[in-house]
């Protein structure tokens, strides 16, 4: 079956990767970002790796219009939403709690958990109209321990593995799946942003993970895929560390 899927913050980093990846298996692909230029070349892009279909649509996951003509124009375009990818995010800026301001948390709690509810809102009647369908929130180890300097951060990705559980249990008799990716570091711009672009903080990040490296975007990508699948059928609520062993110490 050719899948029909959504992947939002999709430009870069995990969104792109995933993209490619769900192209190269032939399913219709709609992607989006604030980017118009990026979005059409990722789109050209996506066809010519074999997708079926692929469209940009742009949209700010943090105004509902956007979000649900977004989604609405992938319904009308594919006729099904099969698959949704919540990935769009942000890390905001990087401090002590004592140094956190309000323009900051809104920032961040906009875009990584007001996107995550407003995505959910409109993509889960679609899913439980059509009596199937799989989505993806992208978490991050973030969600499941706590990090100096980083608590409005970490706070958004707990909220996001808190609405993936809830939105699970909401919709899991009706065939709807809704579970979440917990990356540690990506090699990816936010990894990047996240080390404010030291080299040093970059290795040092890197150090404590057991595996004594970082993820690539693609090994992210293929854990999304396998729970995209029928493969994953019976899973749903969970949330999947993908961190080298992290947050098995």
């Amino acid at each position: 079956m050719t899948q029909s899927v959504l992947i939002t913050g999709a430009l870069t980093g995990i969104g792109r990767a995933t993209a490619l990846q769900f192209a190269r298996q032939g399913a219709r692909v709609a992607v989006s970002g604030r980017n118009a230029d990026a979005g059409a070349a990722l789109a050209a892009e996506l066809k010519s790796l074999g997708a079926a279909d692929a469209r940009f649509v742009r949209a700010d996951v943090t105004r509902e219009a956007d979000v649900e003509q977004l989604i609405a124009d992938t319904v009308k375009a594919f006729g099904a939403l099969d698959v949704a990818v919540n990935n769009a995010g942000t890390e905001g800026q990087l401090a002590p709690l004592a140094q956190q301001t309000e323009a900051n948390y809104r920032a961040t709690f906009d875009t990584n958990v007001l996107g995550v509810i407003l995505s959910l809102k409109h993509e889960l009647p679609v899913m439980l109209r059509q009596g199937a369908g799989s989505i993806i929130n992208l978490s991050s180890v973030a969600g499941q321990v706590g990090m100096a300097g980083a608590g409005v951060y970490v706070a958004s990705k707990h909220a996001v593995e808190g609405l993936t559980k809830t939105a699970a249990l909401e919709v899991a008799a009706a065939g709807v799946r809704v579970n979440a990716v917990a990356p540690g570091p990506v090699d990816t711009p936010m990894l990047h942003r996240f080390t404010g672009g030291s080299a040093d903080a970059k290795a040092g990040l890197i150090g404590m993970m057991p595996a004594k490296r970082g993820a690539t975007p693609d090994e992210i990508a293929e854990t999304i895929l396998f729970l995209a699948s029928d493969r994953a059928r019976y899973l749903t609520g969970q949330s999947i560390a993908v961190d080298g062993g992290y947050t098995a110490q």
